[in-house]
């Protein structure tokens, strides 16, 4: 057996969820995908898989061989890397993740010029808006609002964003605009209820302040909470970088503006259980002035 293919085999099925999804991801037939597994079980001695009604589902012992197989299986490209001369030009795919919106209007574009200038690197990215374990789901890179509590992770901090409470000029004009928080529990609101809580807003101010509001509409995307204020319907409370075009543009206006709550710090992530890859640390370098720059981020890392 060829302990390294089969790992990479091991390796794909795991990201894949299934056989055949990775003997495709590979361009592997089902056989051979299906050989080489039973192989590394048998010379393992131990289950990696347990088949669900869906797909597979990784042991307890694979979740702790995948991890560990990872690391070996970086440690030893990048080495072969560092011997063929490969960091002076990037290359292979740089998995990422990062927010729905922000990665959106923040990150693809940094993503598409670098690709761009690297033309031997190719990208997938996951936007989504919840915290992705990078270990866990394959990942390089991971652009991420709020605190680090996980010290697994190395964060090169590149700016900061805020909660911010906004509404359309009509429906301000028809409501009259709010002089404090409290004033909210009289006002209808439009609560995004994904990074937030959907009925206590926090504020900040000489003291901190959580309102209880009643919403109207409570929506789990920041860009239908933001369509629904515009066209007049209430109060909504996103984060600034979600508002930012339609203050530019005057279809929402700030309020409450002296009450923000203190800025979320916003870090670019890499895994500190692997050797920095090429990809990784270039895309890193290439993307941490240009995000400081949108943000208004000072340089700074932290673990």
């Amino acid at each position: 057996m060829d302990r390294f293919a089969a790992m990479r085999v091991f390796i794909a099925i795991a990201d894949a969820g299934s056989l055949s999804a990775a003997g495709r991801r590979l361009g592997m037939p089902l056989a051979t995908v299906s050989r080489h597994l039973a192989a590394l079980e048998e010379q393992l001695g131990l289950r990696l898989f347990t088949r669900t009604t869906r797909r597979l589902a990784l042991t307890e012992p694979g979740r702790s061989y995948l991890e560990t197989t990872r690391r070996v299986l970086d440690e030893l490209e990048a080495a072969e890397r560092g011997l063929g001369g490969e960091h002076a030009e990037p290359q292979g795919e740089l998995a990422l993740t990062a927010p729905v919106v922000f990665g959106r209007l923040h990150v693809l574009p940094i993503v598409i010029a670098f690709l761009a200038a690297y033309p031997k690197v190719t990208a997938r990215m996951l936007l989504v808006d919840r915290v992705v374990d990078l270990v866990e789901e394959g990942l390089d890179i991971g652009v991420r609002i709020g605190n680090l509590p996980d010290s697994s992770m190395r964060g090169v901090r590149v700016g900061a964003v805020r909660y911010v409470a906004c509404a359309s000029p009509a429906y301000l004009k028809r409501r009259g605009t709010p002089a404090s928080p409290r004033d909210l529990e009289v006002h209808d609101c439009i609560s995004f209820s994904t990074l937030s809580s959907a009925e206590r807003w926090s504020f900040a101010g000489r003291t901190p302040q959580r309102v209880r509001v009643k919403p109207r509409l409570t929506v789990n995307t920041a860009e239908a909470a933001i369509d629904a204020a515009k066209a007049g319907l209430g109060v909504t409370r996103v984060l600034s970088y979600q508002a930012a075009a339609p203050l530019a543009e005057g279809s929402l206006r700030l309020i409450l503006k002296a009450y923000e709550p203190d800025a979320l710090p916003v870090h670019i992530l890499h895994r500190e259980d692997r050797l920095p890859q090429a990809k990784v640390q270039s895309f890193i370098a290439f993307a941490a002035p240009r995000l400081r720059a949108e943000l208004g981020g000072r340089p700074s890392r932290s673990s």
